[in-house]
């Protein structure tokens, strides 16, 4: 290699590495599985990373682990359900970062497994609280602080189920569905502030919350042979789309869902 190629190859190198450089990213859920991957990279790509969960042992374990890696990142516990929990995590990313670029909203539960029409109204209930209330609710209390930026990106995490109700998991996948419509709904919204919003629609993704679909052999087999690459992904596989949504390469981005699936059926 000629040092002329030597320094072209640098400075690519060093634009993707420096794409998200002096953004501030808020991550909800994000000390361990997708969130956390997520977080990880766009601490990677040069953000500065604000984590939560609700326990604080995961989140000190999280930051030691982000820290480690040489990635600039706070956090405090967060119920993302409690206003003033939002708030606190809000008012921390501000003191300590300024202005607010990106929010990547993670937060989800599935509390019931089972037949659709057997959900109980309380599992239906705390489904739609969180996975999609609280959604709305974190993007309500940030986008005054988001509107100073000048490239300012709010991602949700979906589900594949969104396009494909995962069987025993119907009113999960509902509310997963409804993530892709509020994602729609607010972009005009949002667009008028300057604010882009997309969504990420995972596949089976080999984390904890999803052990019950992966670490069965049989329901594996059955799950991955409709996966065109015949394998479930990993959570770092989520982080590469994220970080290109909240960076100023997708400027003319916003209002979309994309599917992270290895090639699964996705079209409603």
């Amino acid at each position: 290699m000629n040092s002329v190629s030597g320094i072209r190859n640098f400075s690519t190198c060093m634009r993707r590495y420096a794409n998200l450089q002096g953004k501030t990213a808020i991550v909800t859920a994000s000390t361990e599985g997708i969130g956390f991957a997520i977080a990880h990279k766009l601490g990677k790509d040069g953000a500065n990373v604000v984590i939560s969960s609700r326990k604080e042992e995961k989140v000190s374990e999280a930051l030691s682990k982000l820290k480690s890696d040489n990635i600039s990142a706070i956090g405090i516990p967060c119920h993302v359900g409690k206003s003033e929990d939002r708030k606190s995590l809000l008012d921390l990313a501000q003191s300590n970062f300024g202005a607010i670029d990106i929010l990547v909203t993670n937060a989800g539960v599935n509390p019931y497994f089972g037949t659709t029409l057997q959900t109980p109204e309380k599992a239906y209930d705390k489904i739609f609280d969180t996975n999609v209330k609280s959604t709305f609710q974190w993007i309500q209390d940030a986008v005054p602080l988001m509107e100073k930026s000048p490239n300012a990106s709010i991602t949700i995490v979906s589900s594949i189920g969104a396009f494909a109700p995962f069987e025993m998991l119907g009113i999960y996948s509902v509310s997963k569905t409804a993530l892709v419509g509020l994602t729609k709904a607010l972009s005009p919204e949002l667009g008028a502030k300057n604010i882009r919003i997309n969504c990420i629609a995972p596949g089976i993704i080999k984390t904890k919350f999803s052990q019950a679909l992966w670490k069965n052999p049989d329901i594996s087999k059955t799950i991955t042979s409709q996966v065109a690459l015949k394998r479930v992904g990993t959570a770092d596989e989520c982080g590469g789309i994220v970080s290109f949504l909240s960076s100023d390469e997708a400027t003319y981005v916003t209002g979309e869902t994309f599917v992270v699936s290895g090639g699964m059926p996705s079209r409603l």
